[in-house]
Parts: structure tokens; sequence; C-alpha cells
């Protein structure tokens, strides 16, 4: 059989196994966030906004670093700027402990940038090359495969969160103000804050064992340098020439909002319409996780048979009425359609990467960091929803911001989504360059 019809090329099985391992590693902190939110909610009496600036803090590291991450691996090659980048993910983890000693909510900011700048050169580098590892016409089926190991690394950070961050000390108001008049309140809202610690300290010698590992292995950068040569590099002037890239970032922002927020305040949805604990409640965002997986895994069988595009489109299209749901009827049927929403975004972000950079020839590699900048609609989009929710009291209403994301999901998904531009046709690989 043609080695281009092949999912894998020969010769990059390794690299492959290895790169795909990532995107389990940086799902771990992606998904801790969403137990950071309400547990600094309770233990630095944060409001639902300012808690909701966790995730601002964390992709506004993707957007800083994302152009000097795609610049470094295109001087140094993708094995120095993938082990930069799990050394800024490790030295963010270790600021943890000084942050939790400190209580000061300002560091823990600080040191969730510091790993998101180390995510950035990781999520530029492995999403490139899974999609450069194969033949183009499966490259939306390629990076959905290596991207369903992403909700795996998601449920375990969630767990994590769960059994050691949270503890089951949820106060009644009648409890706080009997510690506030012991004098004891402080102590236990200190004691709450150090829980978060250990994990990430963990987490950080994790990472650095794995960048040791990653150092040792030969990666095929001369292979990847030499294609280089026959071409010049891209320019931003070019990529202009190409709607769906730039329809891309749109959707990629939208995106990115929609499921960092809807994740973020998943566990506040869950305890206003519930009535559970937050232990529990993380179960829940455990489960919706594996949905999340599921999805993932299927929809790459699915491709085969369906156009990416047109799948993603028909999922949106599910999502909006899942959420028109959980807005109108809060309570266990709007629990029960927003779990149901993370099945049917879980190909979202690879079909619009693998989409936006098709057949932007040397243009590739600056097309992907803008892709990877335009995860900043997490940021932006997060803390509105918080906004909402503190003017609203209810996180229910918050839920219009993933709707209308939805919405220009549907249009990139069934229109935006079709390759054009001059170089559409001519050059094979989108990425390797």
């Amino acid at each position: 059989m043609d080695s281009k019809k092949r999912l894998i090329t020969p010769g990059f099985l390794l690299t492959f196994s290895l790169v795909t391992s990532l995107f389990f590693l940086w799902a771990l902190p992606n998904t801790m966030n969403d137990i950071l939110i309400p547990h600094f909610m309770k233990s630095l009496e944060l409001s639902r906004f300012k808690a909701g600036l966790i995730q601002s803090a964390f992709k506004l590291g993707y957007f800083v670093f994302a152009l000097p991450a795609g610049l470094i691996m295109q001087r140094y090659g993708y094995k120095y700027g993938l082990v930069t980048g799990l050394i800024l993910f490790a030295l963010g983890c270790f600021l943890f402990w000084p942050a939790a000693i400190a209580g000061k909510y300002s560091f823990f900011l600080g040191a969730l940038f510091v790993i998101a700048s180390g995510l950035a050169f990781l999520e530029l580098g492995a999403n490139s090359l899974v999609v450069s590892m194969g033949d183009p016409a499966t490259s939306e089926r390629r990076l959905n495969f290596a991207q369903a190991f992403y909700p795996i690394g998601a449920m375990t950070g969630v767990a994590i969160g769960t059994i050691f961050i949270f503890s089951d000390n949820d106060l009644t108001p009648m409890q706080i103000d009997s510690m506030k008049a012991a004098g004891t309140f402080k102590a236990y809202l200190a004691e709450e804050t150090m829980r978060v610690g250990p994990p990430y300290i963990v987490l950080g010698i994790l990472v650095l064992i794995f960048a040791f590992f990653i150092s040792r292995v030969k990666f095929p950068e001369q292979e990847i340098k030499d294609k280089a040569k026959a071409i010049v590099k891209g320019s931003f002037k070019e990529l202009k020439k190409y709607p769906h890239w730039y329809k891309g970032i749109v959707a990629q922002f939208f995106y990115l909002g929609a499921q960092l927020g809807t994740w973020s305040y998943f566990i506040q949805y869950v305890k206003e319409n519930g009535a559970i604990s937050s232990k529990t409640a993380g179960a829940f965002l455990v489960g919706k996780l594996a949905a999340f997986m599921l999805g993932r895994f299927s929809s790459t069988l699915l491709m085969k048979y369906i156009q990416p595009g047109k799948l993603m489109g028909i999922y949106a299209g599910i999502n909006i009425l899942l959420v028109t749901v959980g807005i109108l009827f809060p309570g266990w049927i709007g629990i029960w359609a927003i779990f149901c929403t993370s099945f049917f975004m879980s190909i979202m972000y690879p079909t619009i990467f693998a989409s936006g950079v098709k057949g932007l020839g040397p243009n590739a590699k600056l097309g992907a960091s803008f892709l990877v900048m335009s995860l900043i609609g997490g940021a932006v989009l997060t803390p509105f929803m918080g906004l909402i929710g503190d003017k609203w009291h209810a996180i229910a209403p918050a839920m219009i911001i993933p709707l209308f994301s939805y919405f220009v999901i549907l249009y990139y998904g069934f229109f935006g989504s079709k390759p054009s531009g001059p170089l559409y046709g001519v050059i094979e690989n989108p990425i390797i360059e």
C-alpha cells in the first residue's frame, strides 16, 4: 500500500507515539484549572469573575508565547522547543508551593502563566508534528486520534484535583460565622489554600522526568530541515489570502471560550442546580471528560465516512440545542444537557486546527502559531461568563456565551473550513517546511 495512504507515515511511528503522550501531559494542568476555580472561590474568597481570571492568566501565556515558540522551533528544531516547553511547565508547577505559602492570588496567576507559556511550546510543536506525519487527506483523523489522549489526561487531572485539592469541609454560612467569631476562619482558609501545593509539586517532577526522555530521543529534524530548503518562509501577507485560515482563528477563539467556560463553571452549575457537594460535582466533571474522550475516539472512525468539517457542523448544531436546554431548564435536565455537550465538542479543536493549516504550504508554521494564539478566547470569554453569573447569581444564564460560540463553529464547519488560496493543492504537506 502506498505510504501516502497510511494514517501515519512509516518511520515516524516512534516520534508520533512520544508526541501523542504530550497531549495527555498538558491536559493535566488545563483541567486542574477547573478544580482551582471553585476551590479558590472558597479558600481565597473570590467572586466568579475573579476566579475566572485563572483561565485568563493561563491562556494569556499561550497568546504571548505562541509566536516566540514557533520562531524558536523554526530555528532550533522541534526537540529543543518541546524540551524548553516542558522545563517552563515544570517551573510553573514548582511556583505553586511559594504561592500557597504566601496565600496570594496574584502569585498563583503568575505560576499559571509560566505553566501556560511552556504549554504553548508543547501545543504548537505537538499539533504541527502530528498533522505532518502522514497523508494530508487524513490530517484531521490523525490529529483527532492524537488528541483523543487529551481527555484521558483531563480526567486524570480532575480526579487528582477532586481527591487531593477538594476537601469535605464545605462550610455552611452558620459554620463560617461561628469560625469567624472563634477566630479560626483564617486558619481554615490557609489550610484549604495549601492543599494545592503538593499535587503541583508532584506534577512538576513528572514533567522534568519526561523532559529528560524527550531530550534523549532522536527526532526527524534533519528530514524536516531538508524539505525546508526547497521553499521560502511564510508571511502574514500571504496568509491573508487563505480565508479558511483566518476564519479558523475566529472559530478557534470561540471554541476555546465555549470549552473552557463550560468546564470551568460546570462544577458550579451542578452544585447550584443539583444541591450536591464539591467532591460529587467533581465526579460529574470526570464523567463529562469521559464523554469528551469517547467523542474523540468515535469521531476518528466517523471521519472515514463523513467529511470532518460537516461532522463538526452537525455536532455544533446538536450542542446549540443542548446548551439551550441548559439555559432554559436549570436542574437535573439542564445538568445532563450540559454534561452531554462534551461529547459533541470533542472534535472541534483538532478539526479546526487541521482544517485551518491545510494547504498553507510554507505559511503553515506561522499560520499554526496564530491558531495557537487564538486560544486567548478562553481567557477573554470565561471571565465574561463569571460576570454574567455574578450579575444573575446563577451560572445558567452565562451559558449564553457557549451558545453563541457554537453558532460560529457551525458556520465554520459547513462553510468556512473549505480550503482555498493560491497554494492549496500545490504543496501536499501543510506543516513540514
